[in-house]
């Protein structure tokens, strides 16, 4: 079991911890975050401090939301760190990031995403986009290629089309296993996401967006016809000029605003 201690803390499962360790990939992972004094950084996760230390020697403060109290703990008496954190104990999935923006910059976000909840947190974090700078996150290699996916690919889907919508999403580092402690079963990689300036997102209802992504892609298999025939007749998907036959994986971004848009105006 000593794989799963690093520095003293023994990796918890139940919060989907993996500590990075490989001094290499947090440079790098330091240099695309580019923290600067001034800044308006927050990190989420942020463990044993492995890109912590690095980020707050850079820009000389830092707001962390660490759900386990130990590490917590641990990071309010670091002796070199403590008087530089403002450290929230706490689930970052319920944790309102607006009240962390001031007046003068928004928000940098970074952080290694536990995997058992990072599509859920993500779609918490796209709620707060307006307030966002960018964001840096370490996610597993296979939703990082979830998210950056185009139509017609495998990898597409609703959180393509939500990622997508909210933010530029562009992959970073590939990171393998090895560079961890205890060393996930999946390979990693970190993507940096841009928020899209509010005016160019232009789904009337982001709920109504996300439920027709839900439905179309619930059965990947199935065509528009029979993926979206709970909110669409068959003749309303050819009024908006797309084909019933076709299936969500071969539907742009743009065409799920047009069809969240129109149910939002016919059918509320």
């Amino acid at each position: 079991m000593t794989d799963k201690v690093h520095l003293g803390h023994r990796a918890r499962k139940r919060f989907g911890q993996n500590f990075l360790n490989d001094e290499s990939i947090i440079d790098k992972i330091v240099t695309a975050i580019d923290p600067k004094p001034g800044d308006n950084l927050v990190e989420i996760g942020p463990g044993l401090g492995a890109i912590t230390e690095p980020v707050v020697e850079l820009s000389g403060k830092l707001t962390v939301v660490e759900l386990d109290r130990d590490l917590a703990e641990r990071l309010i008496e670091h002796p070199f760190m403590g008087s530089k954190l403002t450290v929230h104990q706490g689930d970052a999935m319920k944790f309102d990031f607006s009240t962390l923006v001031d007046e003068q910059s928004k928000l940098k976000i970074f952080g290694n995403l536990p995997y058992n909840v990072s599509t859920p947190l993500l779609f918490h974090l796209f709620e707060f986009a307006d307030q966002v700078e960018h964001m840096h996150f370490m996610l597993q290699k296979e939703v990082v290629n979830r998210m950056v996916a185009g139509p017609g690919s495998k990898a597409y889907g609703r959180l393509s089309v939500m990622t997508q919508y909210y933010c530029h999403a562009i992959p970073v580092i590939e990171v393998p296993p090895t560079c961890f402690k205890p060393a996930p079963k999946v390979d990693s990689a970190v993507v940096r996401l841009m928020p899209k300036d509010a005016a160019s997102r232009n789904a009337k209802s982001t709920k109504i967006l996300n439920t027709v992504c839900l439905e179309a892609f619930n059965q990947r298999r199935k065509t528009l016809r029979n993926s979206l025939s709970n909110l669409l007749t068959v003749e309303e998907i050819k009024q908006l000029g797309i084909d019933p036959s076709l299936r969500a994986e071969n539907i742009s971004l743009t065409q799920f605003i047009e069809i969240a848009n129109w149910i939002y105006d016919n059918k509320q």
